[in-house]
Formats: C-alpha cells, sequence, structure tokens
C-alpha cells in the first residue's frame, strides 16, 4: 500500500528517509527514546516509495537526495542531528502534541 505524499503537509514533523541509509538509520534509533515517534503529526516517508517526496528533498538539498531531510511546521532541515531536530520542534508551533 503506498503512502500519500506529505510534501505540501505545513504543520507538524515530517522525516524523509531512505533504505540503508546510515545517517537515517542514527536519527530514527534516537527517535526511539523520545515522545516525538508517538505523536500522531509526526510522520516517516521512505523517499524511494515516493516520488513526489524525493522530488521535495531534492528541492531543498541542492538537487540531491539528501536524507534524513526533516520538516518541522514547513522548515525543512537537511541531515540535522537529533539536538537539532528536538530543538527545531520545540521552537515551533508542532510541539503542541508533543
Amino acid at each position: 500500500m503506498a503512502v500519500p505524499a506529505v510534501t505540501g503537509r505545513r504543520d507538524g514533523v515530517v522525516l524523509y528517509w531512505r533504505p540503508l541509509c546510515a545517517y537515517c538509520m542514527k536519527l530514527r534509533f534516537g527517535l526511539l527514546f523520545t515522545r516525538l515517534r508517538y505523536s500522531r503529526r509526526f510522520t516517516r516517508v521512505n523517499i524511494w516509495k515516493d516520488p513526489d517526496a524525493a522530488a521535495f528533498v531534492r528541492s531543498v538539498a541542492d538537487g540531491n537526495e539528501t536524507v534524513p531531510t526533516v520538516t518541522v511546521a514547513g522548515r525543512p532541515t537537511v541531515n540535522p542531528s537529533l539536538r537539532q531536530l528536538l530543538r527545531a520542534v520545540r521552537e515551533s508551533d508542532a510541539s503542541t502534541d508533543i
């Protein structure tokens, strides 16, 4: 079953990732120990299964499919650390459910 593209989503947190990406695995593992992963406003999108998501990542990463790319309340961040991601969530309106 295909997951619909969430490239136009302006609220919450969207994590764009791909399989076998060590940086994605590191970020996703770190998220296991936060409340963010349980939020209904947190979405993961595999860019290898969603061409629109891959195009979005290329549009914010200088034409590259650099992952993880995360949007927090519509603001993209390319390859953030867990600390940077959690800080961005705290500073945004996306933290209301977290």
